[in-house]
């Protein structure tokens, strides 16, 4: 660890990266990428700007050089995909969870042999988890995030953007190795290694949660206002869609839910509403307006309430459950302060609500409850079975 020296540009030279744009580039490198064993690796996606989270980049780098691959343009997976699927390699991410969703999805890679610096990082006890906030403690490194929000399925990029990219995986290899050295020393090794593999099994999945309750307020609008809240997401969706523009650039949640609570009648009325672009209104208003006139015409078995809570397929808890669950909350926070770890990386809330459901009678029987970990059993089995009773 570095301490408190003083930090370094995160800008290397001008073009310290490979640009990887060409079907006979990916060619080139495919056969230097199988021989590394070790590769550090992030994606750039375009949701923040764009109604899709296409993959837009792709950045590797070996111990040796940093490589940048633009999947619009050429497709990288013939070279990216033998070595990360190949278990012996070792593929250093940071915050994969997602990363690891669009290579499934636009890919159609599978990463093995993982090695995930935030979730290292949060098994140690860190007070930061973000990237920058590692590389500056460990490595005395200042990361730049002057362009994170960035549009990366604009062409052409901007050299500053490619720059800003392939730092992100620039400093990983040795970022990983210093948190696999703390790891080891902590004794928490194996708890890393189990939560890796069960980041390796993570897939695409299609978000099939009712949209309203992803709007801040909504829950406590009656059925009708939620059935027109459904229509107005749905409004905003197909434009958004049509412009390619991520749903909250076309109109906020906020304003939304206004013209639901609100029930402007007139252009001009709808216009009006704080939030609401009037050439947004002047021009797709009157089919939302059509729309909010037809959920008036449902009938009242035909608007459904909020969603009741509902996480894993279980109804509300009982109060009994509940005073289960504080006292093993409290069991938690005992713990997570003796370990020097955030409570919920210790044990999360919606596994002690399985654990109260499964009501394990040993530890065997605890480490088979979904989503506890071997780890979290070994750790806290003992009292949480004596708080179970």
């Amino acid at each position: 660890m570095m301490g408190n020296s003083e930090p370094r540009s995160e800008y290397p030279p001008a073009m310290s990266y490979r640009l990887i744009q060409e079907d006979s580039r990916v060619a080139e490198v495919a056969s230097q990428l199988t021989a590394q064993d070790r590769l550090a690796l992030d994606c750039e996606a375009a949701g923040f700007h764009r109604y899709t989270d296409r993959l837009c980049l792709v950045q590797v780098s070996t111990p040796d050089e940093n490589l940048v691959f633009d999947p619009l343009l050429a497709d990288p997976s013939t070279a990216l995909g033998p070595p990360l699927e190949d278990p012996e390699t070792l593929v250093v991410m940071h915050g994969a969870d997602f990363d690891l969703r669009l290579l499934d999805r636009d890919l159609g890679i599978r990463v093995r042999g993982l090695f995930d610096t935030q979730v290292a990082a949060s098994l140690l006890g860190a007070p930061s988890l973000g990237l920058a906030a590692l590389v500056e403690t460990h490595l005395g490194v200042s990361l730049s995030k002057e362009h994170q929000r960035a549009d990366w399925a604009r062409r052409p990029l901007p050299e500053a953007y490619l720059e800003y990219a392939a730092a992100d995986t620039r400093h990983l290899l040795e970022l990983g190795e210093i948190l696999h050295s703390a790891l080891r020393e902590a004794g928490r090794e194996e708890w890393a290694r189990e939560e890796f593999r069960l980041l390796e099994e993570i897939r695409w999945e299609v978000d099939e949660t009712d949209p309203v309750t992803r709007v801040k307020g909504a829950r406590a609008l009656p059925p009708r206002q939620l059935a027109a809240l459904r229509a107005t997401l749905a409004w905003r969706d197909r434009i958004a869609r049509d412009m390619d523009r991520a749903p909250f650039r076309v109109v906020g949640d906020q304003a939304l839910l206004a013209v639901v609570t609100e029930r402007p009648n007139s252009l001009d009325s709808l216009a009006s509403v704080k939030g609401m672009s009037p050439r947004l209104a002047r021009r797709h208003g009157p089919e939302l307006l059509a729309e909010l006139g037809q959920v008036d015409l449902l009938s009242e078995g035909e608007v459904p309430p909020y969603p009741r809570w509902n996480p894993n397929g279980h109804g509300r808890p009982t109060p009994e459950d509940e005073a289960l669950a504080d006292r093993l909350r409290n069991l938690r926070a005992g713990k997570a302060q003796e370990l020097g770890l955030d409570r919920g990386v210790l044990l999360s809330n919606v596994q002690i609500g399985e654990i109260i459901r499964a009501a394990p009678r040993s530890v065997a029987e605890l480490e088979g409850v979904p989503g506890v970990r071997r780890w979290q059993a070994e750790v806290l089995g003992k009292e949480i079975l004596r708080v179970l009773g």
